[in-house]
Formats: C-alpha cells, structure tokens, sequence
C-alpha cells in the first residue's frame, strides 16, 4: 500500500551571541511531498506459518504484521519554501537535511495514523486469498502474528 503525502516542515534553531546578550535564529521552510509504503514481508514466513490440509482443501497462513517499507521523499515536489538567517546569526550548514529527517519523520506518523497498517492487512489477505483459491484452496484462513513493526 503507498500513501502520497504532503507536509509543510519548520526547522529552526537559536543561539546566543554576545555572552547571551542577543539571541540569534536560523530558520528554514520546507514544503515536502512523499510516498510512504506499507507492506507485508513473505520473506519473513516460516514453515511452521503455513498449515495445509489437502483432502480439505483448506489451508491456515499466518502472516507477519505488516509494517512500513520505505519513505521516500519526492525529490522533484520537495522544496525549500524559503530560508532565514537573522543579522549575526551563524548559518547552519545542515538545518535542510534536519528538516528532512523531521519530515520523513512526521510522514511516517501521519500514515501510520490514517491507518496505512490496516489498510496492508486487508491488501494483503485480499491478494494471498486470490492466489491461494487460484491454486485450488477452497477454504483460505489467514492469521496475523501477534507483534506488530512500526
């Protein structure tokens, strides 16, 4: 499952000059745009999660929880908004990659919280359920494992 999500991220940080006599900030706007993929791992399947009962023609997976995959920043949609450096102010050379982890941060919150983990599960037992009738499994039973990876 992919979200295309889009956020609009403040850094700032602030310093004392002077011997803390004038406070200086350092501050950038970024307008983010991404994709964040959800997912179920089969790699992560053992022998033991799939029960097969051939003259019933049933089987039992149990499937691990689905978690995120990636985050991927879309380079072309991301950008600075704008920058500003107060008059005396040092300016920070990586306040745009801590804007950056801020947003994939926060991306990551935002799709976990309109449900991207549930949205998973049900593609993922939708899709297994097709394959697995497709092989001629009449009754498919699916199984979600008790941890969950966010």
């Amino acid at each position: 499952v992919a979200y295309h999500l889009e956020r609009v991220v403040e850094v700032s940080e602030e310093k004392q000059r002077l011997y803390g006599l004038l406070k200086t900030k350092d501050s950038i706007l970024l307008v983010v745009a991404a994709d964040v993929r959800a997912g179920v791992d089969l790699g992560d399947l053992k022998d033991e999660d799939v029960q097969v009962d051939e003259e019933a023609k049933s089987v039992t997976v149990r499937l691990p929880a689905p978690e995120i995959l990636s985050v991927s920043l879309d380079e072309e949609r991301t950008f600075v908004h704008s920058r500003d450096t107060a008059l005396l102010a040092e300016r920070s050379q990586d306040l745009e990659q801590k804007a950056r982890r801020r947003a994939v941060r926060d991306l990551r919150e935002a799709a976990l919280s309109a449900g991207i983990m549930e949205e998973a599960k049900r593609s993922a037992e939708k899709t297994l359920r097709g394959l697995l009738r497709g092989v001629g499994f009449q009754q498919v039973q699916i199984v979600w494992a008790d941890r969950e990876r966010f």
